[in-house]
């Protein structure tokens, strides 16, 4: 397997070289950035750590981020492109408890991110329409907007990349003989999780499963109405899931049970098409959600979407016998920048997963029950692979709190059976001056396994305001971020972030011949 990836990634690194000889000036754009966070919590309040993918989580710090990325060329047949991005800086410690089974009681173990990370690291090639992309490489979802939504479910912008293999269609592709009404795109991602370390240092030994080595899987599909109509809609479905590795479990601070997965060509077929691994589960823990999206473009230029994603784990989801769970949205963008630019609201739901028994008569023998109870929801939950989470925040919507928040190291969506909204607007004042806000409340209630003993609630508020001094320096932006949460879920937190962006690129002159 070593072997087969040093092939590959020679293969590739060959392949963009040639391409890049090709082709004619390589424009390259970076931006480097000084980042400075305080809060009052235990880590940095939600709507500070959030959407930034993972970048900064701690409750202080002082980061150096820098970013180089050549961007593909989409009007080209063949293009390339390459990215490399670094976190460098120092966070204070986070406090978790572990249970030391010697002594028989827990102590405080002292976490912090670590002082050097690399966010983005990758090398692609696209062919006409296709692209096969190498490395950790930042997502962005296709229904919802990154940079106003609460998140998108399967897989947002919330946690760190997962390094990996992915290939698919560069933009929509027409459908042979539909005459541009109907397109289609489509993305097929195998990668390896990198946070076994993290989740060691995390974890509490006490009850639960730890996860290490996984392995990481990412399926789309979309369809999309012409786009030069007035009404656009896109529709399809995501799927993600964790595989292989080995899973350790604990009850009371005593290993129970392990079980190496391990890791098999076999299973990139398995994982594609779900077989299942023994005569009751299949491999994996997949999950994924239905997704929707219809845009009404006005003639004046601006723009009109409402949204949905409908979350699934198994077959009574993608069934749609969940209810109302899902994210549902509108967003409203104006056709000129102003004071308000984009306003959205989101209405979420995850509290109609079913309850914690599953029970099929086919799966015990001269059982005299006969009727059939569908359950075992739980959302981001795995009972033998862990949690949907890259480094503690969650990869899907981090509207569910993430386990990284958990102070007793449990590594599990603790509270997953949730209900609320969350909003968002922004504008600009002139060509210097823009701002960002965002409001969401939530109540939860534990999960279907483990329920709350009382309702859970937050509320938490965001304003990050932008300013660009081109009279001083163009490309310099400085921008001030203010936020808190109240309530008994993520607990009463204040917070800020202050920073200072410079974005350019350089372009490398390709020698002609004479």
């Amino acid at each position: 397997m070593k072997t087969f990836a040093k092939i590959l990634c020679i293969t590739f690194l060959g392949a963009v070289v040639d391409g890049a000889q090709a082709q004619s000036d390589v424009q390259i754009d970076y931006q480097v950035r000084l980042l400075a966070n305080a809060s009052t919590g235990n880590h940095a309040p939600y709507m500070i750590g959030s959407w930034n993918y993972g970048r900064v989580t701690g409750d202080a710090g002082v980061w150096n981020n820098c970013e180089a990325v050549k961007s593909m060329d989409l009007n080209s047949r063949f293009s390339w492109g390459a990215g490399v991005e670094y976190m460098l800086g120092y966070g204070s410690a986070a406090d978790y408890l572990r249970w030391d089974n010697d002594l028989q009681k827990f102590y405080t173990n002292h976490m912090r991110q670590a002082p050097v990370r690399l966010q983005q690291f990758y090398g692609e090639i696209k062919f006409r329409g296709a692209f096969i992309t190498v490395g950790m490489k930042h997502s962005h979802s296709g229904i919802v907007d990154d940079t106003m939504s609460s998140g998108d479910f399967t897989r947002s912008n919330n946690a760190r990349s997962v390094p990996g293999v992915a290939v698919g269609f560069v933009d929509f592709q027409n459908i042979p003989f539909t005459d541009g009404w109907l397109q289609v795109n489509g993305e097929l991602m195998y990668g390896k999780m990198t946070d076994t370390g993290f989740k060691k240092d995390m974890f509490n030994y006490y009850n639960g499963v730890l996860g290490t080595n996984l392995m990481y899987t990412y399926k789309r599909c979309y369809f999309r109405t012409k786009p030069t109509q007035p009404l656009v809609c896109t529709f399809g479905m995501q799927t993600a899931a964790l595989f292989g590795g080995t899973s350790t479990f604990y009850k009371k601070g005593v290993v129970t049970r392990q079980d190496h997965h391990g890791f098999e060509w076999r299973d990139l077929v398995d994982m594609f098409f779900p077989i299942e691994g023994n005569e009751d589960y299949y491999k994996g823990s997949s999950l994924g959600s239905w997704d929707f999206k219809a845009e009404y473009f006005f003639e004046n230029g601006s723009m009109l979407k409402a949204y949905f994603e409908w979350p699934w784990e198994d077959g009574s989801g993608i069934g749609r016998q969940n209810g109302w769970d899902g994210i549902w949205g509108l967003q409203y963008n104006f056709a000129k920048s102003g004071p308000v630019s984009k306003i959205l609201f989101e209405y979420l739901d995850f509290t109609n997963q079913s309850g914690p028994i599953h029970f099929a008569p086919g799966d015990f023998d001269n059982t005299d029950l006969t009727s059939q109870a569908t359950g075992g929801d739980d959302y981001y939950n795995n009972g033998y692979y862990g949690s949907y989470a890259n480094y503690g925040m969650s990869m899907g919507t981090p509207f569910l709190k993430s386990p990284l928040y958990n102070k007793d190291g449990a590594p599990l969506y603790l509270n997953n059976r949730a209900r609320g909204f969350h909003a968002a607007i922004m504008g600009e004042f002139g060509s210097a001056w823009a701002y960002r806000a965002m409001l969401s409340y939530q109540q939860a209630g534990g999960s279907g396994r483990f329920p709350a003993r009382h309702k859970l609630y937050d509320t938490s508020m965001m304003v990050d305001v932008m300013w660009s001094p081109a009279r001083l320096k163009e490309g310099l932006s400085l921008h001030g971020m203010v936020a808190f949460d109240a309530g008994h879920l993520r607990g009463n937190n204040f917070g800020l972030m202050v920073g200072v962006k410079y974005s350019g690129d350089l372009v490398l002159k390709k020698n002609s011949k004479k």
